[in-house]
Formats: C-alpha cells, structure tokens, sequence
C-alpha cells in the first residue's frame, strides 16, 4: 500500500486544480483596483489579512465561527434549515427561497414567509406550498413592488420548466395565490424555461430565463390570474439574470460565459401582436463569468447598470449605457481578494470549501438615480457594502460575514451550501486562477497551504451569501445559505441613507 505525506497530497491537489484550469484555456483579463479598504470603527472585528479573504488559518482553527465585521452588526436572524439560493423581501416582510429536494427534507416544507417588523425577532407567518415553490426556486423568486406581486418558478436543478406562481402580498405575511390553474396546476404547465428571472417596473410581464438552453420568456401578467408568454426567443447558449430599464423598454441580459446582452424590448411592454425584440449590443469580458444580474442605475442622468459577476473573480462592473449600442465598462468594483496577484492566495484559502471561492453574486443600490451606496451579497466574503456616489473612487465602507456552520451539514437541508460541499475544489476560479497564471502573477507556493489537498468531502468553514442586501434605511435585509435570514444595521457613522431612498436589485 502507497501512503502520501500531507505535503504531497497538497501538491497533488495543486497539480489536480492545474489540470483542471489549463483545460479552460488561455484568456486575457481586464485588470481593475480593489475598492479601497474600510476603517472600521472600534467594536468591529475585521478581516486580519486580504480584504475579503478568509484565510486557511482561520478557517481550520474556526476563528471563522466567529465571523467578521466592520462597522455593521446582527439585529436578528431566523437560521431555519438555510436560506436556499436567493430570498426577497417586501415592505416588512422575507420570502425565504427553497433548495429541491433539501428543503423538503424538514418539516412545513416550502418558501418560508417571515414577518420583520421586529428585526430582532422575525416571526414566521405563512409557507407557500405551491409545485414551483416545492421544486425549487433557484434564483426565480422576485417581487414588483408597484402591483405588490410576488412570483417563483420552480426549477429543481439549474433548469426547470413549467412552473410559475403568482402571489398578491397586498398583506405581505400572508401571500395569497393568484393562478391556481396555469403555471401552477401541474396538469397546465406554462410553456417556460426557468432559472432565473425578473419584473418589468410596471410589474405587468415576468421575464423567465433558462440556463440550459437560454431561452427567454415574457409572460403577461396584466390579469395574474392568467399568466401567459406574449413573446420567446434565444438570445444566447445560456442566459443568466435581468435588468430592466425605468421604462420597461431596455433588457440588459446577463451572459453566463461573461458579459451582457441589450435587448430592445419595447414592442413586448407595448403589447405589440407580434413583438420582435432586437439585440442592440453583446458586451462580452474575460474578467469573471456567470455573469449574474444587472441593476440600472443612472448618474447625473446619464444611464448606467452594475453587472455582477457570479464566478472567476470579476466584481461588479459599473457599465455606461447611454450609447445602447456601444456600452463602456466605466470601472469594476473588486476585492484584494479577486485581483490578479492574490489568486494564489485565493486557492490557498478557499481550498476545501466547494466550489465557490469568494464572487459577488446579487445586489442592490439604495436609489436608481444618482445611488449613494450599493450592496453586494459576496460568497465566501460575506455582505459587502460600498460607497458609489463617486464611481471614480468606490470605497467599501462596511461588512459582515456571518459565523460559519462548520460541522452542521445535516441541520441545512435547504442550503446550497451544504449540498455542494461534497466538492471540495473551488472549481468557478478555475478561469481567473489561469489568467494569474498566464499573466506570471501566480506564486505556485503561495497556493499551497493545510487545505490544499481537500478535492472532495469540503467543510463550511464560510457562509454563502447570494441573495441581495435590501436596504431599510440603515438596515440591510438579507439571506445566506447557511444563516438563512439575517438583518443587519450599518452604522450611521459611515451611512447616512438619502430622503429618496428606493432599494433595487433591477428586476
């Protein structure tokens, strides 16, 4: 019998993560500054080393049990059996999303709907059992706040297809079904493909994409009752998340392999008989990937949108819009952690703890013109939040990342989190660490550490936030895979929220 030394097993698991990124293939990156570090104020208990990172050390010893903070603190949480990919939340109240088939798992099965107007005390009030909200729904659950109009989709797995429920939450802790038949009765599938999706701002068409194939769809839900796809197409191989524009007559649609697409959409909000929906602009970077949403924003006017970066160290990018048929990346929005030069600290670090290493995944500004601050759920790094008033010069100015679950797997059925630990590899780094690797930046011993061999069986020894941080004046509503529903207060010291403050996520 052959044994190995841990230091070989670390070399082996290099090696292994090696092959793996030279089977992505050579790109170039577009370089950016990380967001300038946060003072924290007395009482935080910040990130000893690279903004962002958690390192090996930490994670191992459990100091990351403890989580981080910096000028922002817990009021209150609801953990449940976790927060599944992405929650919402409306007025006073959280819809938590589900995880298929974990969160059947536990008892009362379902998306979760929490009462907060106690923060540090939110009640559970209501589950909606509806087949798309058993199956699963992924990144689907979103709310228009002008019709009070909740919708999810069911997607068991990445892709699902059929599935559509629409709720009135006009009393937002006990939603009430809209379309029995439709969409919700399995016998009258809508003929959609899901994923991910979005409202228009007038809340009359739900926009469902797929993944695999992306296929997307605009269903009418002038009578939410009657759901229905006015119009279909195939803009890409595989789409990810939406914005729309204040007018409802621009899609900025995210491209999974990296990058966004413009769609004019003005025929569908028109309610064209036969609406054509022509691309305007395919903006593609080599900088991240899965790009996930975007949210329209604009600055003195003019518009722009925040395209976030799911995988590969991409950040957020900030993207002039105003000539639609030219977008401009204008700056990206990155932690010490996703540069360059600190890749081979990243492998080091987030070795073992599955497949994510440490991306932005969904956020939210606090108004649509001239935003003061955005908020960011960021994987690993927890929520991160940054002053944007001058896109020139992003500061971050606040951050939580919540305590690991560390050893508490079975107790998280409906975490993504916990169901992708059976990987160890943070395998969605793989084009970043490559780029760091091409471009001479990567120190080969620098990406080893205790953890490197782990390939399989990783632990939680992070959280992972992928739901939007949604703004309450100096509060942020949110959920995390493993912590489920969290809400959290920003010190007035470092945010003062603006009169017209209006939190958007874009869809």
């Amino acid at each position: 019998m052959i044994t190995f030394s841990a230091r070989a097993h670390r070399r082996a698991g290099l090696i292994l993560a090696a092959a793996l990124l030279a089977s992505i293939g050579a790109v170039t990156a577009h370089s950016a500054p990380s967001a300038t570090r946060v003072d924290c104020l007395p009482g935080s208990a910040p990130e000893p080393g690279l903004q962002g990172d958690v390192s090996a050390a930490d994670r191992d010893s459990g100091r990351s049990r403890d989580g981080f903070r910096c000028n922002m603190r817990l009021l209150g949480a609801a953990g449940g059996q976790g927060g599944g990919i992405t929650s919402v939340t409306f007025e006073h109240c959280a819809y938590i999303g589900t995880l298929f088939p974990g969160h059947q798992l536990g008892p009362d099965s379902g998306v979760r709907v929490l009462d907060v107007r106690d923060p540090a005390a939110p009640v559970h009030t209501a589950t909606l059992t509806e087949p798309a909200m058993q199956a699963g729904t992924w990144e689907s659950l979103k709310v228009n706040k002008t019709r009070k109009l909740l919708v999810g989709a069911g997607v068991p797995f990445l892709t699902g297809a059929g599935l559509l429920s629409v709720y009135d939450i006009s009393d937002c802790a006990h939603p009430r079904l809209l379309n029995p038949g439709v969409g919700t009765d399995p016998s009258r599938p809508l003929p959609i493909i899901a994923h991910e999706g979005g409202f228009s701002p007038d809340g009359r068409t739900y926009w469902s994409s797929g993944t695999a194939p992306g296929l997307l769809s605009a269903v009418d839900l002038t009578d939410p009752a009657n759901p229905r796809v006015v119009w279909q197409g195939l803009p890409g191989l595989s789409m990810h998340g939406v914005g729309i524009s204040p007018d409802g007559n621009r899609l900025y649609l995210a491209n999974n392999f990296g990058g966004m697409k413009i769609l004019d959409i003005s025929a569908v909000q028109r309610r064209d008989l036969a609406p054509q929906v022509p691309e305007l602009a395919d903006l593609t970077w080599t900088d991240g990937w899965a790009t996930q949403h975007a949210v329209p924003v604009t600055y003195g006017g003019v518009p722009h949108v925040f395209a976030v970066d799911e995988a590969g160290s991409g950040g957020v990018k900030l993207i002039d819009v105003s000539d639609e048929r030219h977008p401009r990346i204008v700056r990206s929005i990155k932690l010490e952690i996703n540069l360059p030069e600190n890749q081979d600290s990243m492998l080091a670090s987030a070795a073992g703890g599955s497949v994510f290493s440490y991306d932005a995944h969904y956020c939210a500004a606090d108004r649509p013109a001239d935003p003061t601050a955005l908020a960011c759920g960021w994987t690993s790094s927890g929520i991160r939040v940054f002053d944007v008033r001058d896109p020139g010069n992003v500061t971050e100015i606040g951050y939580f990342n919540p305590p690991a679950r560390t050893g508490e797997n079975e107790a998280l059925s409906n975490s993504p989190h916990a169901l992708s630990s059976i990987i160890g590899l943070p395998i969605l780094s793989a084009p970043s660490v490559a780029q760091a690797i091409l471009g001479g930046e990567f120190d080969p011993a620098q990406a080893l550490s205790p953890r490197t061999g782990m390939a399989a069986s990783g632990d939680l020894s992070t959280d992972w936030c992928f739901s939007p941080p949604e703004w309450r004046g100096n509060q942020l509503w949110t959920t995390c895979a493993d912590n489920g529903f969290m809400a959290l207060e920003l010190s007035p010291q470092v945010y003062s929220p603006p009169p017209d403050q209006n939190s958007t996520t874009g869809s």
